[in-house]
């Protein structure tokens, strides 16, 4: 992956989560600059350090890719050719319009994850699960994020519009093949409602607490 993605980009970096199969050596190998955690620390955790090292660098634009192989490179200039249309400051991958090659349980749960974050934007959201984003740094660095974990992606999604922000949705290839999901069914699906029952608190007492100042 690494090596293919090299083919369009020069700079790579991987975040190794604590992982134990000699991921991050064979990153490195490949030609990537890698961020090694001792322990696994989250989806979220680990992709702000990237993104983290990506404004140390110097990097305007980042662009994330899972690293189990369901993101093809090739897809990348299709990233790249949107953000040059200067509408977005978010591109996010859009595997609905092949939504037949997904797993049935995992179409259905984004579906629905989908529909619930597109009524709290108020703007349709095709794929919020989707983790291959292409994202504009100095945007993300106003932001405050506070998942650490697979909800990371909910969250960027509702900041991103929250701010004002243009965000699109472009077609990506749909590659699911023996790889295992890092999510846990129960506790990530937790996580996530908890996420989303204390954001929709948080929102409530930010608006009343608007209504008192203007009264």
């Amino acid at each position: 992956m690494v090596r293919e993605i090299r083919k369009q980009l020069a700079t790579v970096i991987v975040v190794d989560d604590g992982s134990n199969d000699g991921t991050g050596t064979l990153a490195a190998e490949a030609g990537a600059e890698v961020i090694r955690h001792d322990g696994p620390q989250g989806k979220g955790a680990a992709l702000r350090a990237g993104w983290g090292r990506a404004v140390e660098r110097g990097f305007s634009w980042a662009l994330s890719m899972d690293g189990d192989g369901q993101h093809a490179a090739a897809d990348i200039t299709t990233f790249l050719a949107s953000a040059g249309q200067g509408r977005a400051a978010l591109v996010v991958g859009n595997r609905m319009p092949d939504a037949a090659a997904m797993p049935w349980l995992r179409r259905k749960v984004n579906r629905w994850m989908s529909r619930r974050l597109s009524r709290v934007a108020g703007c349709e959201l095709p794929d919020s699960q989707c983790g291959f984003r292409l994202m504009r740094l100095d945007v993300w660095r106003q932001l405050e994020l506070r998942t650490t974990h697979f909800e990371i992606e909910s969250e960027l999604l509702l900041a991103f519009v929250a701010a004002g922000q243009g965000v699109e949705f472009v077609p990506i290839q749909v590659l699911y093949k023996t790889e295992q999901s890092k999510i846990s069914p129960w506790r990530d699906t937790w996580r996530w409602f908890r996420w989303l029952l204390v954001g929709r608190v948080r929102r409530k007492v930010e608006r009343a607490e608007a209504r008192l100042k203007t009264t």
